[in-house]
């Protein structure tokens, strides 16, 4: 399990090292010069955002061709639907300074035979993903959007399944530390039957998202020393 220190302060060389890391992850090229297996069929166009104060990251798989083509994450109807989960408006989504975006892969994988997007590159997560987070001491909430996200940032609480992890995120939500992780299934139209067959999603687990990402978004109180007083699960 990954775990980061709650509301660590941060400061303009923090700001100033993660930036200088997003410029790597930018111009990066592995996975056509320097492949796990096939190269990557068209060129890197790596997609993350991400600001040292960033309390909630959002845990993808990958960008898919409408995201490839804009640089911009969720640029589409599956992220029209997570926001919906989340509670947030596009200008929250989007502001990098408290909403990070860390796909498992950063740059579209391409389409496989029947049009649906590959797996995230292999190359991504080994290469950059433990640095990146290290650059990242705010983040309280991860929302684990898909399989791979879940197996990152929950290990052995992944379960054997999708289904079987996002169907337990109470216990996972509850589990002792920091950041608290959120196994979400992806919000693509793909995913329309799993949520027909899962209604207590939308009954139980996004009204809960809803308040936790609310929390993370909303400044801690300050006591009379200053501090902020760190919230307990909800």
């Amino acid at each position: 399990m990954l775990t980061q220190p709650f509301n660590s302060p941060t400061s303009e060389a923090d700001d100033a090292e993660l930036a200088a890391l997003l410029s790597e992850i930018r111009a990066c090229r592995i996975c056509r010069d320097a492949p796990r297996g096939a190269p990557l069929p068209h060129p890197p166009r790596p997609v993350v955002r991400a600001r040292a104060t960033a309390r909630i990251a959002v845990c993808g798989q990958a960008p898919g061709t409408r995201v490839h083509a804009s640089g911009v994450p969720f640029t589409d109807p599956s992220g029209v639907r997570l926001r919906r989960w989340m509670g947030v408006s596009d200008d929250e989504f989007y502001d990098e300074a408290r909403i990070a975006v860390v796909p498992m892969g950063f740059c579209f994988p391409g389409l496989d035979a029947k049009g649906g997007d590959r797996p995230p590159r292999r190359e991504c997560a080994p290469a950059w993903r433990a640095e990146l987070f290290n650059l990242l001491p705010s983040i309280e909430l991860v929302l684990a959007v898909g399989r791979p996200a879940q197996l990152w940032h929950l290990g052995a609480d992944a379960g054997p399944s999708l289904t079987a992890a996002v169907a337990d995120w109470r216990r996972i939500v509850d589990r002792p530390g920091l950041p608290r992780v959120v196994p979400l299934p992806h919000p693509s139209w793909r995913n329309n039957a799993w949520l027909k067959r899962n209604p207590w999603f939308d009954e139980e687990l996004a009204p809960t998202l809803r308040r936790m990402v609310r929390d993370a978004l909303t400044p801690e109180p300050k006591s009379e020393t200053g501090a902020g007083k760190r919230r307990g699960p909800r």
